[in-house]
């Protein structure tokens, strides 16, 4: 995918968000299939917490701040672009705890919460469309979420995008699960 095809990736996942969620009540956003699994409106909590950590790194490129040793390292950013698109893909089967700063909230979490994601959704494709003169190949930077990675600003795009349709998929199988509240 190209930056035009995230964007507009991204600003599906904002559509479908608001129509396949928008008209539930918060105790239906908030209803859990098991203690264990995340409800619709933690997906999408964990979504913009993941996602604004991209936010100064991004800031950061339109800044000009000069890549570290590590981001400078040839073959590494293809290869970790690649598997971890590959890893949250909502295809994938593999299952990942995120990390403490990255769960979804535990406690009932704001009915707003449909639409603070649309909101936010908004805010990423602003700073992909504020980066679209850069070569987003070529500029590489250090994941948020695990800084032993390394991959392209696109790749990072590529990989929000995925990993929002990943956690999409996810919310929408909790109002298929039984017990949903109607």
């Amino acid at each position: 995918m190209d930056l035009p095809a995230v964007i507009n990736a991204a600003n599906n996942v904002a559509s479908n968000t608001r129509s396949t969620f928008g008209h539930l009540t918060p105790s239906q956003l908030n209803w859990k299939p098991s203690p264990e699994r995340w409800s619709i409106a933690q997906c999408f909590d964990h979504l913009i917490a993941v996602n604004k950590a991209y936010f100064p790194v991004i800031d950061n490129v339109l800044a000009g701040k000069k890549r570290t040793l590590w981001e400078s390292m040839p073959v590494l950013p293809g290869l970790m672009g690649k598997m971890v698109i590959k890893a949250v893909e909502p295809t994938s089967t593999r299952k990942f705890k995120a990390r403490k700063n990255f769960e979804a909230a535990q406690s009932n979490i704001s009915g707003s919460i449909i639409n603070d994601f649309v909101d936010h959704q908004a805010e990423v494709v602003d700073k992909m469309k504020a980066t679209q003169h850069l070569d987003l190949e070529k500029i590489i930077i250090t994941s948020p979420v695990a800084a032993v990675m390394t991959y392209s600003l696109i790749d990072a795009y590529r990989i929000i995008v995925v990993h929002e349709q990943r956690h999409f998929q996810q919310a929408k199988r909790v109002t298929e699960e039984t017990g949903f509240p109607g």
